[in-house]
């Protein structure tokens, strides 16, 4: 009986031929390489052309990876403990060049031989005078047997690995080993016709020559097909995903708007723009429909989400229903809670605020009026996903910056429904997201984005200085102050050295206060208990101080719309989408404000395009398309926590054409044959079907 694609790919990778147990385990821990599969799809991130060998005489710096032949001799070890390194001499008749090993040299001393012939692999680079080449392959030249591949793979290790002596080419080997056990059971999962359209080669021939390509063209066909298959596969199962919730989970239905009416000509004290009604409209719209709406609401700091937030909360209270919002942070928690309960009392609904700090006294009158549906609104953290919390007739469910909770504690709070109808779900972040990246991640939501800052915001000025510039800075400082004004100095975070991260921020503080005497200063940091934080932060709200040195703890916080200038130090060493975000802590007021991004003269080509970008634009999804070009999706996306992606192969900043062919392509198909029972679409339906989740429960969860 032939054994199915499936059992064979999710076979133990220790069964491999070439794995032994603690090859198995070493794979397990530092590549996270488990199954047949995950080494399959473990691709390599660049290929080195081996088709010919080099004269030594002939190499140079600018040379990549090369090959190269000649006679072993001068065989030593040199240096003790850190420093210890193993070296040798290859010569051929053009000239020499020295090999040097710092790691896995007791794996290696014993293959070498002097007066040996031996073909070495490696980069060729210049030290000194002469050249080397830092851990080479090297294989003795009688048993050197020529690839039948010009361009062999290079996949990534880690240094544990190459102590140990497994390096890239023994990955090779045992992929080598994988595509000749799985043979011809690595059927093909698309449709004839969807092959045909895009002239793509077979499944099979796509894996071995993305491993092992016997030509760049057909590295490049193995490329496009196996990078289509990725996101052709994340779309279907994104767009049947909001196809089955759309068809089969039930929301309640608020058709009435009394409440909504009465805000808006009695209570809300400014005009909405021209987005956040547009916004509103697609919101009510779900609620009418009697289906369960999942939407992410896109907008910039300070673009009037939490409003939008309320409007909502009042067509589910006006329908006999109660919603919450869950923020990732007990200061984000408070800020919402602090700017709602104005709105509510003036309309006379009960709000209250849960988070880990909450009494138990509060706590228990709070548990206590949810259930019996006296309490209307409730806003905080995770405290809101304990099992204790229950609600009397929870109908929706605001989560803000969702990436920041695990699936399983979005799935706690989805699930505390009393009614039959699942809560309407409305998912809000102020980090734009790129197109591209929303239909990956997001792909399952219906989107609507606030792309305008409410009348009378200014754009906030921002500039690039230099260290020369600092008294200057300093002066405009001391102006904004007289003025009336506050302001917020920020220091960077760099994770690998908490003590000297300390030291900086403490430096920074006091020779601001050497350069501000008469000012009273707040200081803010990582270090400091939540209740010392809180009064800093409170003083500086209160205006009693006017500088706050801070950490990025001030990053998502207090908002206070007197503060107009934010002066970021050492501004090369932040990300772009957290300078935008820190930027956004200024310009919630009617004045002028500015962001001044100082830094040395020193800066990568990198830090210099994220500066630029900063002073030329405040539009959050221009500056969030630059940072996935310039860092990729990892840390844009949350992904590790929303469960949704793993992207092996594409990059979303490059490859957005794939991306939306892919998506049509998957649109098209749904949309005649959503359950896959014609026989052409019989491959889609197997394959799903064997790459189902464990968890059938977190997938309706969004």
């Amino acid at each position: 009986m032939q054994t199915s694609t499936k059992h064979i790919l999710d076979t133990p990778i220790q069964f491999l031929k070439g794995v032994a147990t603690s090859r198995a385990s070493i794979l397990n821990t530092d590549l996270q390489i488990f199954t047949f599969k995950d080494l399959l799809t473990h691709f390599p991130f660049r290929h080195e052309d081996r088709s010919k060998f080099y004269p030594i005489g002939q190499l140079t710096e600018d040379f990549p990876a090369v090959y190269i032949r000649g006679t072993l001799s001068n065989v030593q070890l040199q240096g003790e403990g850190s420093k210890k390194r193993l070296t040798a001499i290859l010569q051929d008749a053009t000239g020499m060049v020295e090999l040097v090993w710092f790691q896995g040299i007791k794996w290696i001393q014993p293959k070498m031989a002097t007066g040996r012939e031996y073909v070495v692999f490696g980069k060729p680079n210049m030290f000194g005078r002469k050249f080397n080449i830092s851990h080479p392959e090297i294989d003795l030249a009688e048993s050197y047997k020529p690839t039948e591949y010009a361009l062999h793979p290079v996949y990534n290790i880690s240094q544990k690995m190459r102590n140990v002596g497994f390096d890239s080419k023994q990955i090779a080997g045992l992929v080598k080993n994988l595509l000749e056990t799985i043979g011809d059971q690595l059927i093909e999962n698309l449709p004839e016709e969807l092959v045909r359209k895009y002239n793509f080669i077979s499944r099979k021939e796509a894996f071995h020559n993305f491993h092992f390509p016997r030509s760049l063209d057909l590295l490049k066909k193995a490329t496009a097909r196996l990078k289509f298959e990725e996101l052709f596969f994340i779309q279907l199962k994104l767009l049947r995903k909001k196809q089955t919730q759309k068809a089969n989970f039930s929301g309640q239905i608020f058709q009435k708007a009394d409440l909504l009416t009465t805000f808006y000509k009695e209570h809300l004290p400014f005009d909405l723009t021209n987005a956040q009604k547009r916004v509103v409209k697609e919101i009510y719209h779900d609620f009418r429909t009697g289906r369960q709406m999942n939407r992410l609401l896109q907008g910039d700091v300070g673009s009037g989400k939490t409003i939008v937030a309320f409007i909502c909360m009042l067509l589910a209270i006006d329908n006999g229903a109660q919603a919450c919002l869950m923020a990732p942070t007990e200061i984000l928690a408070d800020q919402h809670f602090n700017g709602l309960q104005v709105y509510a009392k003036s309309l006379g609904i009960t709000i209250a605020k849960l988070t880990g700090s909450s009494k138990t006294s509060e706590r228990r009158t709070i548990h206590e009026y949810l259930k019996s549906g006296e309490l209307k609104i409730l806003v905080g953290t995770h405290a809101l996903i304990e099992d204790v919390v229950q609600f009397e007739n929870l109908g929706l469910c605001i989560i803000d910056e969702q990436h920041r909770f695990g699936v399983a504690q979005r799935a706690k709070l989805w699930q505390k429904r009393s009614k039959s109808e699942y809560p309407h779900v409305l998912v809000m972040t102020a980090t734009p997201i790129p197109r591209t990246l929303a239909m990956t991640l997001y792909g399952d939501l219906d989107v609507s984005v606030i792309d305008e800052l409410p009348a009378g915001r200014k754009p906030i000025q921002t500039s690039h200085r230099y260290e020369t510039s600092r008294l200057a800075v300093f002066g405009f400082l001391k102006k904004q102050i007289e003025e009336g004004r506050q302001v917020y100095i920020v220091y960077p975070l760099i994770e690998e050295s908490e003590t000297l991260d300390y030291k900086n921020l403490m430096d920074g503080y006091e020779s601001v206060c050497r350069a501000f005497p008469d000012v009273p200063v707040s200081i803010v940091h990582g270090k400091m208990k939540a209740a010392e934080k809180d009064y800093e932060m409170q003083r500086f709200v209160r205006a009693e101080t006017k500088i706050m040195v801070a950490t990025t703890v001030i990053e998502v916080g207090v908002n206070v719309p007197n503060a107009s200038v934010m002066l970021i130090e050492n501004a090369e060493k932040f990300g772009l989408s957290q300078l935008h975000q820190l930027r956004g802590r200024v310009g919630r007021g009617a004045d002028q404000s500015y962001c001044i991004l100082m830094s040395g003269y020193k800066i990568s080509a990198e830090g210099r395009i994220r500066l630029n970008t900063m002073v030329e634009t405040n539009n959050g999804f221009d500056i969030s398309e630059m940072d996935l070009k310039l860092r990729g999706p990892g840390d844009l996306s949350g992904t590790q926590q929303s469960g949704v992606v793993d992207l092996k192969l594409t990059d979303l900043a490059k490859d957005q054409r794939i991306l939306q062919e892919a998506r049509q392509t998957a649109q098209e198909i749904l949309q005649t044959d959503p359950t896959f029972s014609k026989p052409e679409n019989l491959p889609l339906k197997q394959y799903l079907e064997q790459n189902a989740p464990k968890n059938q429960e977190w997938e309706k969860i969004s």
